[in-house]
């Protein structure tokens, strides 16, 4: 199995919209019409920051035999800047997802490790990520541990 991980581009972009409508579809009850997933791969065609040339979203891929069958989205978040202290930026990662066919063969551990080093490579000073329970231990294997301060504040639902 030939795997090749790489940053996506404005052409990957109807692929990630329909691997994002499938990875919805994976958790909750959806209209899997054709027009909803239509209507909704043009909502998220429309999104051109997941694209733009300021590096805000990095969107990685892992490839098998030329097809996209998993991926990580990075946000980067630039902190507020501190006397005598380089700027310092984190990361969100988010919309990690791996088609279930190419599940436990090892592909989405290596997309993560690839993104890691990406990430030690510029000096994030850490990257956040709300695993699902079966994407727990992907995350504990490759250094990432479950935080007890952060707090949050939600929205109630409308």
């Amino acid at each position: 199995m030939d795997i090749t991980v790489r940053l996506a581009d404005k052409q990957d972009a109807r692929t990630l919209a329909d691997m994002r409508f499938a990875f919805t579809a994976e958790d909750k009850e959806l209209d899997q019409s054709e027009e909803a997933k239509e209507r909704f791969c043009r909502e998220f065609l429309a999104q051109e920051e997941l694209f733009s040339t300021d590096n805000r979203w990095l969107i990685w891929v892992a490839e098998v035999d030329g097809e996209i069958v998993s991926h990580i989205y990075l946000q980067r978040i630039n902190k507020v800047i501190r006397p005598e202290r380089k700027p310092q930026q984190f990361y969100w990662m988010t919309n990690v997802y791996t088609k279930p066919a190419f599940r436990a063969k090892g592909i989405g551990g290596q997309l993560l490790r690839v993104v890691n080093n990406w990430l030690d490579l510029h000096e994030a000073e850490f990257t956040i990520v709300w695993p699902s329970d079966e994407g727990r231990i992907v995350y504990e294997r490759n250094g990432y541990n479950t935080l007890n301060d952060p707090m949050a504040r939600y929205r109630e639902e409308l």
